[in-house]
């Protein structure tokens, strides 16, 4: 029986906590909605499960509902120890989904918000956030374009989302250690605070702010971007040491990588750049306007794209990756505005480049076959979903991360056990793009020797 239970706000956000605890041998399974979990066989065998609510762009209503339901049905699955996965840019309605699962999981729960991940350069000092050095506030995430970020105090963020009283444990408390960060929590708690944010800036910060919650035997729900979590489940005696779980080096064999890249930002075009500087891998550019304009120029658009890529994986000697961009060339579409003039609901511009990077995906795959595919790579979380969906998978086995925030883990149902990676728009330097592709590779192989 899971005793994990978590829900992210993307899916993205589900494998990287997930990845943590697979990591750390927890059997651990990354479910797109709710109702693939509640159908899912084979749950009982599980050691953690984390539900994507898809909620991030949602009013505050609709995300409440989203994140109230799903706590609820891994209530019902026996979880007894609960998270509420945040993005480590705190984008989306934090405090509104905060508020969704302490309304279901109990009158003595705390939410404890450590919102650190410093393997990714993610701290919080003071209670600003500063993401590889930068505040919040002046990184790109502050004009994501469907969830942007314009508060930099975090305490503030979340009292103007949550009717619970928001409290700060600093770092000067935590750097004393378990006892002092104890203490701190204590007085938080008997302020008031039912919803205490926790300074932190290395691994080592959040392990003792994870020791003190056990020393205290509060029902805390862990709220963080995953480091949080995972420590708490190995003071809980529920995983093992993390560790990495690589599979050896092998020979290639001729198949090919398929890549939709449906992050806009400089770092993904970075990545994409130095990725196409090899001769090996293609890229195959798809006009964003087409797809969003949808019907017959849609299809037609996809199709081009699909044909294009079929002539390569068919040829004698088809490319190791190939890519499908839709915003790495060209002038950056404003999709704001392309909603605006089109008379669309918000998002759907995105929503439809996304969809569309997800049939390109789903047609190559149904008319060159399985056997000529190494593995998937998606950048962005929507772009994720919207493949998946595409390919009729609603769940990942996780199983490590090529780095931190980009996750490899197998799909299960369709295409059982073809590996995939997500990966987030401002994760990874230069060359992750490069090393994503080469591991891809590897987990292919490992699948051929295992079956």
């Amino acid at each position: 029986m899971p005793l994990i239970g978590a829900v992210a706000d993307d899916l993205t956000g589900a494998t990287t906590t997930g990845v943590l605890l697979a990591r750390s041998k927890a059997r651990t399974a990354v479910f797109f909605n709710e109702e693939a979990a509640v159908k899912a066989e084979g749950v009982e065998d599980l050691d953690a499960i984390l539900i994507s609510s898809n909620s991030r762009p949602l009013p505050a209503n609709e995300a409440y509902e989203k994140v109230k339901s799903a706590t609820a049905a891994l209530k019902r699955m026996g979880v007894k120890y609960f998270s509420k996965r945040i993005d480590t840019t705190l984008r989306g309605g934090v405090g509104v989904e905060i508020d969704a699962m302490m309304d279901v999981v109990g009158d003595d729960a705390v939410a404890v918000v450590v919102p650190a991940m410093p393997q990714s350069r993610r701290i919080l000092v003071g209670g600003y956030s500063v993401i590889d050095g930068v505040a919040l506030i002046n990184t790109p995430v502050a004009q994501d374009v469907r969830t942007p970020v314009k508060e930099n105090y975090i305490p503030r963020l979340l009292g103007q989302q949550t009717r619970r009283n928001v409290n700060l444990v600093t770092l000067d408390e935590v750097l004393e250690g378990e006892e002092a960060i104890r203490d701190a929590l204590e007085a938080a708690r008997e302020a008031g605070g039912e919803v205490i944010i926790v300074d932190a800036i290395t691994i080592e910060d959040v392990e003792e702010i994870a020791k003190a919650c056990i020393e205290l035997k509060w029902n805390v729900i862990a709220v963080d971007p995953g480091p949080f979590t995972s420590k708490l489940a190995y003071y809980r005696d529920l995983i093992g040491q993390e560790e990495p779980n690589i599979p050896p080096e092998a020979e290639e064999d001729g198949r090919t990588v398929l890549i939709a890249a449906g992050s806009a930002t400089p770092v993904t075009k970075k990545q994409m750049e130095v990725l196409c500087e090899d001769p090996r891998h293609v890229r195959i550019s798809v006009d964003p306007v087409a797809l969003i304009e949808g019907g017959d120029a849609a299809l037609d658009e996809a199709f081009r794209a699909v044909h294009k890529a079929e002539d390569l994986l068919n040829s004698e000697n088809p490319p190791r990756a190939i890519l499908f961009e839709t915003a790495l060339h060209g002038e950056l579409l404003n999709l704001a505005e392309e909603d605006s003039k089109r008379h669309y609901a918000e998002g759907m511009s995105a929503d439809r480049i996304n969809a569309g990077l997800g049939t390109i995906i789903s047609q190559l795959l149904e008319l060159c076959g399985r056997e000529k595919v190494a593995g998937l790579y998606t950048t962005g979380g929507d772009t994720m979903v919207n493949v998946c969906y595409q390919l009729g998978v609603e769940c990942i086995e996780v199983m490590d991360y090529v780095i931190p925030q980009t996750d490899i883990g197998r799909l299960v149902g369709s295409y059982d056990g073809l590996p995939i990676v997500g990966k987030g728009g401002l994760t990874g330097n230069d060359r992750t793009a490069c090393d994503i592709v080469d591991r891809l590779f590897r987990e292919a192989a490992r699948k051929q020797m295992t079956g």
